[in-house]
């Protein structure tokens, strides 16, 4: 079968396992209506965080896990659901926007440090010096342990979105 495109294997990533403590980090955070500044640490004082990394926007996969994200509503579980990637504020409120997932906010992080940060960078073939973060999704609680990691090792992959929605439901 012909998919258009060739899986990539990623390999190993050094990212925070469930029990460790998710790294702090302090960025755009775009909503429906604007931007400001936020912490990881302050989104967790007020309740668990599912963060989301994701290729930039306007990337199929990225379309792809907002859209079952909005589909299987995890708006309405008792936890924050934020994304991340390297698209600017500008590009996100556009993607907010155009694909009708309002309900959730995104991070923007241009230099890819927080995806540094969580071991999971991938620098992107043939474009020498550029790098974004690859799939993964921690579920953190409110003193930001990770209670569940995935992380993708081939692209495209996706989350398996009905585990993560157990660890959730178990917060």
């Amino acid at each position: 079968m012909n998919l258009g495109f060739d899986i990539v294997e990623l390999g190993d990533a050094d990212h925070p396992e469930a029990g460790e403590t998710a790294p702090d980090f302090t960025r755009p955070l775009v909503n429906d209506e604007y931007w400001e500044d936020a912490s990881l640490s302050a989104l967790t004082d007020e309740e668990p965080v599912v963060l989301v990394f994701y290729p930039m926007d306007g990337d199929f996969p990225a379309t792809y896990i907002w859209q079952e994200i909005d589909d299987r509503e995890w708006v309405d579980y008792d936890a924050r659901v934020v994304g991340l990637s390297i698209s600017t504020p500008y590009e996100h409120s556009r993607f907010l926007e155009e694909w009708g997932v309002e309900d959730y906010e995104l991070f923007s992080d241009p230099q890819n440090g927080v995806a540094e940060s969580y071991g999971i960078s991938h620098d992107l073939d043939g474009m020498n010096g550029i790098a974004e973060p690859r799939p993964a999704v921690f579920v953190i609680d409110e003193e930001r342990t990770v209670r569940e990691a995935w992380v993708a090792t081939e692209w495209p992959e996706f989350p398996p979105y009905s585990d993560i929605e157990a660890t959730i439901e178990r917060l």
